[in-house]
């Protein structure tokens, strides 16, 4: 796990993030959300571990790092900062332009006066005054200038290794009250599919976020019927998969985003994708009694419960 920062032409921080880094046994590194954590589950102490001599280093990690999330994490960050530095630009030239303006009418008016009354007590002090007024006003301008042109400029700051942890298979992984929460990956993309092509015969619009953690799998919204960029509703959609009819558990991030996002979350449940599919749609589902599964920091809920709660959704 790392922080990193983006920093501006100042040394100012813009912003600041935690970023996860998974290298598997076979040296493949992916870029994980720090939610990752949350489902996972303590070892026992004394739980050993593989020898780690034949993964990258911290530097090839890091690498990996700047060159998947942070050099995008940079571009994003200062796509932002640029739209920001225009708009302060925009108001700063309205405004001290004005102030700049009304100060050479009034520095213009003073020196008009003392030409035609040269005797007027009092007038070289006043012109003294209103140039050392415009003078400070451009000495402004500039520097705010000259600022903001160092607050466009976004550079990654510091990177700092806050630690690591050995991800293990669970030591229970085939006992029965353990062995359905084991994803099998192709059951579940039979039930991604399933969802996906649900929600585009509704029309909406579906962004698929399973590799981001975010504690659903996809994102899909309504489009407006007279504008194709505005979307009228949105649904968060956790997509679980079985073979046949059985059990169904969350995780702890997910089981977490549910009771957040309320009733925004759906969960979808594809049973008998091994023959057929069948959606079974539930919204809210942090509402059913789920039971946590302590040691592998999970929520379960039976079959009969997802089949009453199924929602008939129109499309």
């Amino acid at each position: 796990m790392f922080s990193a920062s983006i920093q501006d032409g100042r040394g100012h921080t813009i912003n600041r993030r935690l970023f996860v880094v998974e290298t598997a046994a076979d040296r493949t590194m992916t870029i994980r959300q720090p939610a990752y954590f949350h489902d996972l589950a303590i070892a026992p102490r004394g739980t050993a571990v593989s020898d780690d001599r034949t993964l990258p280093d911290r530097a090839a990690v890091e690498n990996a790092l700047i060159e998947r999330s942070l050099a995008p994490f940079l571009e994003e960050v200062a796509a932002e900062r640029t739209r920001e530095v225009a708009t302060i630009e925009e108001h700063l030239k309205i405004s001290l332009d004005d102030l700049i303006h009304r100060a050479n009418c009034t520095l213009g008016e003073l020196i008009e006066r003392r030409e035609a009354e040269p005797a007027s007590p009092g007038i070289d002090g006043q012109i003294a005054q209103a140039e050392a007024r415009l003078d400070d006003l451009n000495n402004r301008y500039e520097i705010r200038r000259d600022e903001l042109a160092m607050e466009r400029q976004c550079a990654i700051g510091d990177i700092q290794h806050l630690g690591r942890a050995w991800v293990l298979p669970h030591p229970e992984r085939a006992a029965p009250q353990v062995a359905p929460m084991i994803q099998d990956d192709e059951i579940e993309l039979i039930a991604i599919r399933a969802a996906i092509a649900y929600e585009d015969a509704r029309g909406w619009r579906v962004e698929d976020v399973q590799k981001e953690n975010r504690g659903f799998d996809l994102i899909s919204r309504k489009p407006h019927p007279h504008d194709e960029r505005t979307f009228t509703d949105v649904r968060f959609i956790e997509v679980k998969g079985r073979s046949g009819v059985g059990d169904v558990a969350l995780s702890a991030n997910e089981y977490k985003t549910a009771e957040r996002l309320k009733g925004d979350y759906w969960l979808y449940v594809a049973y008998d994708c091994a023959k057929v599919p069948a959606l079974h749609l539930v919204r809210d589902p942090a509402r059913l009694e789920w039971a946590p599964v302590v040691r592998v920091a999970h929520y379960q809920v039976g079959a009969d419960a997802i089949q009453a709660n199924a929602s008939r959704d129109v499309p």
